[in-house]
């Protein structure tokens, strides 16, 4: 696969959202098969995109995670969730998100929803409780 700058500006952002742990095994395990979908990726997903200053990090993150849950994609969903959590989006942001998406994309994927960030939050060490 062959680098470009955007294409390095992309594997930087990639990295930074997800972490080195999440972004390695992905990384590493391009094929022929799919090493033009993983260029697209980087390049123009968290090159082109993340990579614009018109919207500040948490809010793009908030944005994914409605339109993941809306179009119940729980596995992005639960990525970008971590990466939401990574880049500075507070708990209160996130449930109120959710909330939101939840009258809007139905109970069902509301409930989905809450029941991976709980999942999620733990594992990442957020305190769900609001006690110190």
């Amino acid at each position: 696969m062959a680098e470009n700058n955007m294409y390095k500006e992309g594997e930087r952002n990639f990295r930074k959202l997800f972490g080195d742990a999440r972004v390695d095994p992905v990384l590493n395990n391009v094929n022929q098969f799919d090493d033009e979908f993983h260029r697209f990726l980087l390049e123009y997903c968290f090159g082109e995109l993340w990579g614009r200053e018109g919207l500040p990090w948490k809010q793009r993150s908030l944005n994914n995670l409605c339109l993941l849950i809306g179009l119940n994609r729980p596995n992005e969903y639960e990525t970008h969730l971590r990466g939401a959590v990574r880049n500075g989006c507070t708990m209160e942001e996130i449930k109120e998100t959710l909330l939101q998406v939840t009258v809007y994309a139905g109970i069902p994927a509301g409930a989905e929803a809450f029941k991976i960030a709980n999942k999620v939050f733990e594992e990442e060490g957020v305190n769900v409780n609001g006690d110190a």
